[in-house]
This record gives structure tokens, sequence and C-alpha cells, in this order.
């Protein structure tokens, strides 16, 4: 990254990084969203309800404790395999947002990771400094 490249944002609606491109140079300050997807699917009540019931979740358990997303989507519809299912990306989005505004770290084995990149199993944990 050169010194005149702007720092990246994180995407408002799925919480991913956005890297600065040349193209956006006249209207950075203007970009929130990652893609169209996101800009036509925003944050709604719903997610901002899947948020709380992550720190509702985690208030429950040991502060050293994580969680898993399917158990978020399990305490929504713990009686419908295909609802909670459903739910997976959304929490997932939902947690990323978090971590971009440190509440919570994504970990894998453990470790964190950056919530961006990470695929596979994740839990969520209340972030540390």
């Amino acid at each position: 990254m050169s010194p005149a490249t702007p720092e990246s944002k994180t995407c408002r609606s799925c919480g991913r990084r956005i890297e600065w491109r040349k193209k956006w140079a006249s209207n950075w300050d203007d970009i929130a969203y990652c893609s169209d997807s996101c800009r036509k699917h925003k944050v709604t009540a719903h997610d901002r309800e899947l948020e709380q019931r992550i720190r509702d979740l985690l208030a429950q358990r040991a502060a050293s404790s994580s969680i898993c997303p399917s158990d978020v989507a399990r305490s929504l519809h713990p009686d419908d395999e295909d609802a909670w299912r459903d739910l997976m990306e959304p929490v997932r989005r939902a947690a990323r947002r978090m971590v971009a505004a440190g509440e919570v770290d994504i970990t894998q084995g453990g470790s964190v990771v950056d919530p961006s990149t990470a695929k596979g199993p994740i839990r969520i944990r209340r972030h540390r400094s």
C-alpha cells in the first residue's frame, strides 16, 4: 500500500473489508458497500436482532467462552432445521459487523482470524484487548 492509498473500510452490510481501488479515487468517501448485493441488502431490524442475540448468548457464557454461529441461529429456530440453517450466513454477517465495531472477535482453532477471509467453521467471542 503506497502512502497515498487510503485505508480500507468495512462494508456496512456484510462486514467484509473493502479495499481501495483507483476507480473509486474520486468518491472513496461515499463508498459504503462492497458489492451491489450488499447495497441492496443493507442492514435491517432483523440483522440488528441477530447482533443482539450474539450479545445475549455471550453474556450468558463465561468471559473466556465462545459461541458458534449455529448457537445463535438455533436459539431463534430450535425446532426447524431448515430455518436455522438459512440463518447461518446472516449470523456470520452480523458477527463480522460486530468485529468491525470492536465488540467481538472471530476465531478458528482458538486464534483470532480476519473475518473478511475466514473460511470454514468459526467461533465468536468477546473482544479481548
